[in-house]
Parts: structure tokens; sequence; C-alpha cells
């Protein structure tokens, strides 16, 4: 019998996110601080107007795009928060989530051959899906030093004259990293001398602390047409079940976006679009508080790290750190491999997002802060154990 498979999705490796999840959820006692999904409940008026919509039959199929409804909040909603506006009738797409989004987006655009250039650690899909639409991956090695930026000198280092796409996924999970207006208009203005198209995918752009918010590289000088930006409701609003995203581009764009999303999915959950109304129009207390919880916990991480010696940069996105454990010796898989056996604590080592990630542990912060303090007191017994070892060998 011939091989009924394609060559291509035979040799792209599962996610290296879920391994150890699975492993601890088999575990009695263990805590697992590997998944990104948020520990708050999607808020009440969300979910009631989800319920409410069920209760008034609407359970049919929207328009391939979108709820107009939800189409207009998204264009409302990036317009007031971050100073970009798109045309809800040709440029902004809704999806199941925000990974459906950045499939659709390099199905639409690239070619057999095409490079795309992703920037890591960085989330498990972009290389995947550049892979399944045709086009070469090219890894930018991101580093500690740049605060897991990416500079304008490690762009240039990889663009070639088949370089097409950059994708920018900041803030970056898993690393935390952000990049603020001044990094942007560096790379836009490389972006632009190139003749690049940027895949922007922000769904943590509301999870970003300190003194300066998220800026959308589409709002800046040039940029919009060269952009698609993705965003979701699964983080900023505690919508991981929901399965909803959008996508919003340049009308050429996502006008061949919108083919792929037709054929492969034909709408995104009638009852999630109009939750997310809901979260649009009236989530922006919501927002707030699990954001500021969030950085309560970041913070108490990154004392906990220091206490314990290990060395952490500081993340100012997203809801992960990204700790350093090259001073024990071992492979990341190691590590976290014996810190489950020994203390039954599951993270996500950092080659699960490339392997300029071998050295790091993801930990993720969207958890309760007791059970962060639980975890983060095994890692400690665990880490001291580690030094003892080490010091014995001495």
């Amino acid at each position: 019998m011939r091989d009924p498979l394609n060559k291509i999705i035979t040799t792209i490796p599962p996610s290296g996110i879920r391994k150890y999840f699975d492993i601890a959820s088999e575990m009695k006692d263990a805590i697992s601080l590997g998944v990104g999904e948020p520990d708050f409940d999607t808020p009440w008026h969300i979910r009631e107007e989800g319920i409410y919509s069920l209760e008034k039959g609407r359970t049919f199929y929207t328009s391939n795009a979108g709820l107009k409804e939800l189409k207009d909040e998204i264009h409302k909603y990036l317009r007031r928060r971050f100073d970009v506006a798109y045309d809800p009738g040709t440029e902004i797409m809704v999806t199941v989530g925000g990974s459906e989004a950045i499939d659709a987006a390099m199905r639409a655009m690239l070619d057999p051959g095409d490079e795309v250039l992703i920037p890591q650690p960085s989330y498990v899909s972009y290389v995947p899906c550049a892979l399944l639409a045709g086009a070469k991956p090219v890894i930018i090695e991101l580093e500690e030093k740049d605060e897991f930026r990416l500079t304008p000198e490690k762009l240039l280092e990889k663009i070639t004259p088949k370089t097409k796409m950059l994708v920018l996924p900041f803030p970056n999970n898993p690393t935390g990293a952000v990049m603020r207006r001044a990094d942007l208009e560096k790379i836009a203005k490389i972006v632009e001398e190139k003749d690049l198209f940027v895949l922007s995918d922000e769904i943590y752009a509301e999870l970003t602390y300190g003194d300066e918010e998220h800026v959308t590289i589409a709002s800046l000088p040039g940029m919009q047409e060269r952009t698609v930006l993705i965003n979701g409701f699964s983080k900023s609003y505690a919508m991981t079940g929901w399965r909803l995203g959008y996508a919003c581009a340049p009308a050429v764009i996502l006008k061949q976006m919108l083919k792929v999303h037709q054929f492969a999915i034909m709408c995104a959950p009638t009852t999630s679009q109009y939750a997310a109304v809901e979260a649009l129009r009236n989530g922006d207390e919501d927002v707030r508080y699990m954001r500021e919880s969030y950085d309560q916990r970041r913070r108490f991480l990154m004392n906990a790290f220091a206490e314990m010696g290990m060395d952490c940069f500081e993340p100012l996105g997203a809801f992960y750190t990204f700790p350093s454990v090259k001073r024990f010796g071992m492979t990341s898989d190691e590590f976290v491999t014996r810190l489950l056996m020994e203390e039954k604590v599951a993270v996500v080592p950092g080659t699960a997002f490339g392997d300029c990630g071998e050295g790091f542990l993801r930990i993720s912060y969207a958890y309760s802060l007791k059970s962060l303090k639980e975890a983060l007191g095994r890692v400690a017994r665990f880490v001291e154990r580690l030094d003892r070892e080490q010091g014995g060998r001495g």
C-alpha cells in the first residue's frame, strides 16, 4: 500500500509544551506551571452574554468573516487602545483563536520557496505553519543580553532576496520580552527598505508591565499596509476555551485569508462571538484587574528567583518568566525531568520554543499565588539540592 501521509507533516514534531504537563496530570500532588492558560474564570458578564445568545436561539452560522457587531467593536477597540484603524467590512476577520489566523495568513501570503524570518525563542506554531504553507522558516536567534528583543543587526543578517515575511511575536511567549516603540521604529525602517511583510502576533498586547504600554508596528508610518495584525480573546479576557481570535490586514490580503478560513472553518463559533462583543464593550476593568494580578505574581517570581540565585531577566509582557539553568551543568530537559520526578513540579524546557532556548525554562505565572508559592518552594528545595551536589563534586 502506498504511503498515506504527507511528507511534510510527518517531519514536524508534536508540540513540546504539553509533554511534561501530561505526565504531571497523572502524578498525585503534582503542580503544573507549564500551560499558558489564565486561572481566572471568564468574567461573568461575558459568560452571561454567551448564555443569553443561546437562550435567544442564536445558534446559526455568522458570515464567514464574523458578526458585523463584533468586527465593529474590534475596529473601535484597536483605534482606542493602539491608535490603528481597520475597515470592519474589508480588513477584519474573526477566527478560531489566534492560531488559525496565523495559519490563514501564511497560507494566503506565502509561495513555495519564500523565506519567513522567525525570531526564537517563540511560540511553537510559526515554524509548522510556514512549512505547511510550503515556505522556508529562517530562524533568528534572540539573546538574553538583548533582553530577547529583535535587533536590527540580527534582522539584517538573515534577510535574503527570498525573504518575504517577518514574524513579530511580541509580547513574547515564552520569554516575556517586549518591543518598545523605539525598537519597532528601527525594525519598520528595515521592513520598508527590504520590501517585507510582517505577521505581528499581539495576543498578549494587553498584558504588559511598566511605564510604557504596548505599541503595534501597524501604527507606525508605512506599516499598516505591510502588516497582518493577529490578536484574540484567550489571554486578555480569560477566554481560552471559547476559541476566538481575529486578524486585521489590508483588504487585498484579507480577501485571500478569508478563502482559507471559508473552506477550512466556515465561521468562528457564534456563541463565542456574541460573548466577545460584550468583552470589548465592557471588559476594560476585567483586563485591568487581571493584569494587576499577573504583575503581582510576576514580581513574586522574580524575587523568588533572586533568592535562589537563579538568573532571570525581567519580563515585561505576557505571563511567563524564562529563568536560566545554565549554571547547573545540565540541559533544560534534564533539569525539567528531574524537577518533575523529584519535586512534582512541571515546567517547560526552553528548547520547546527553539534550539536557542537551551539552558532556559518557561515558567508560567497564569496560576494562583497560592499555587505559585507552593511550586516555587519546591523549586527552591530542588535548586538547593543541586547546589549541594555540585559542591560535593567540587
